[in-house]
C-alpha cells in the first residue's frame, strides 16, 4: 500500500487475531463464528491508500454469530475491548455514527447480508436479482475472512457467486441493446454542432461498455470510484480500457465512434468465447447515415433465454443499475426493491 504500513485488511486480520478472537475464546469457547472485513470501505476492496485513513478507517471488523450470542457478545466486546491496538483507538466515530465506539459490527450471517442487499440470501427471486447493485455483492462478498467455522460465510458467498444464467442473459441483454439505442448520436450530435453532446453520450456508452466487461467475465462491478480501476484489471475486458480512453479525449466525432466501435469489437468477442450468442457484424452502418450502430446482439440474447419467468420481463429494462444512477437509490436496499417492483409491475 503507498505510503501505508498496514491497509486496512491487515489491520483488521490482526486486530481479529490478537484481540477479538482471544475476548470471544476466554468467554465462549469453541463459538461458531464467522470474521472477515466486509461492508463498506475501500479497503474491502483492497484498494485503501493513505488518503482513505481521512474518514471511517481503522479497527473495524464484521463478526457473525448466532442470534442467541449477538447481544452478549456485543456487550462482552464493548467491556473488555483495549482503548487501542497497533496505535489505532479501538472506539472511534464514523460517517454514520458521530459517537466514538467499538465498530466491530456483530450480528448474524443473515441479518448481515439482509442489511447489505435488502434481501433473503436464501433462494434469491428474479426482483431479487435484478436489485442488487455490484458494490451491495461485493460488500458481502470481497473483503477477506479470517474465519469462517461453522461455514455459513461461505454458503452465502457462494449463492451470491453470479446470476442465474438466464438472468445473466437477461442483464447483458439489457445494456447491448442501451448502447444501441445511443450509438448513432455520437456522430448525429456533433454533425448538428454539438460536440458536449456528442462527448457525453460517448462517456454513456463507455460507462455501459464498462459494466459490459464486468458482466461477461462473471465479476460484480463497484461503484463509480473504482468502477475504471476494476475495469482495468479485469483480465480480458481489460484491454478494452485504452480504447475507451482515446473515445473520451478523441477530437472528432469520427475518432471517438471509431474508438467506441473497437472497445465494443473486444466485447463481442468476448462473449463469443464465453460461449454466449453472438451477431457479426457487432458494429454495422446505421442505415443510410454516416455514422454506427449495432446489429442484433440484444436480440439474439434475449433469443436464447429458456426460463418463462425471464422472458417475461420487460426486454432493455435489466437490473436497476442499468437504468438508475441515482446514488440514494442505489445504496438503499429498500428504495432499490420498491424501484424494482414498480418498474417490473409496469410491464
Amino acid at each position: 500500500m503507498t505510503n501505508m504500513t498496514l491497509s486496512g485488511t491487515d489491520l483488521a486480520r490482526g486486530y481479529y487475531t490478537d484481540v477479538v478472537a482471544p475476548l470471544l475464546d476466554s468467554r465462549w469457547p469453541g463459538l461458531p463464528h464467522a470474521a472477515g472485513r466486509l461492508g463498506s470501505g475501500s479497503d474491502v476492496l483492497g484498494l485503501d491508500d493513505e488518503m482513505s485513513r481521512d474518514h471511517d478507517f481503522g479497527l473495524r471488523l464484521t463478526l457473525l454469530v448466532a442470534a442467541d450470542v449477538v447481544e452478549p457478545v456485543r456487550a462482552h466486546l464493548a467491556d473488555h475491548l483495549p482503548p487501542e491496538y497497533r496505535g489505532h483507538p479501538t472506539r472511534f466515530a464514523t460517517t454514520w455514527d458521530p459517537l466514538p465506539a467499538p465498530q466491530v459490527d456483530v450480528s448474524t450471517a443473515e441479518h448481515f447480508v439482509f442489511s447489505r442487499l435488502g434481501v433473503e440470501a436464501g433462494d434469491l427471486a428474479i426482483a431479487d436479482w435484478l436489485s442488487l447493485t455490484g458494490q451491495a455483492v461485493l460488500e458481502v462478498t470481497a473483503g477477506e475472512v479470517f474465519a469462517d467455522s461453522a461455514g455459513a460465510l461461505r454458503r452465502l458467498r457462494d449463492t451470491l457467486a453470479w446470476y442465474p444464467d438466464d438472468l445473466w442473459r437477461y442483464v447483458l441483454a439489457a445494456d447491448w441493446a442501451r448502447i444501441g439505442q445511443e450509438l448513432p448520436f455520437v456522430g448525429r450530435t456533433a454533425v448538428r454542432g454539438d460536440d458536449t453532446g456528442s462527448r457525453l453520450i460517448a462517456a454513456r456508452i463507455a460507462n455501459a461498455i464498462m459494466r459490459l466487461g464486468f458482466l461477461l467475465e462473471r465479476r460484480w462491478p463497484p461503484y463509480p470510484k473504482w468502477l475504471g480501476t476494476r475495469f482495468s484489471a479485469l483480465p480480458r475486458a481489460g484491454a478494452a480500457a485504452p480504447a475507451l480512453d482515446r473515445a473520451l479525449t478523441a477530437d472528432s466525432w469520427q475518432e471517438r465512434e471509431g474508438f467506441l466501435a473497437e472497445a465494443l469489437t473486444m466485447m463481442h468477442e468476448l462473449q463469443r468465447d464465453v460461449g454466449l450468442p453472438t451477431a457479426d457484424p457487432a458494429v454495422s452502418p446505421f442505415y443510410d447515415r454516416p455514422f454506427l450502430g449495432l446489429g442484433t446482439v440484444s436480440q439474439e440474447l434475449l433469443a436464447s433465454v429458456t426460463d418463462e419467468r425471464v422472458r417475461a420481463l420487460p426486454s432493455g429494462v435489466g437490473a436497476i443499475e442499468q437504468w438508475s444512477d441515482n446514488v440514494d437509490v442505489l445504496t438503499s436496499p429498500t428504495r432499490r426493491r420498491a424501484a424494482v417492483a414498480a418498474v417490473l409491475a409496469s410491464g
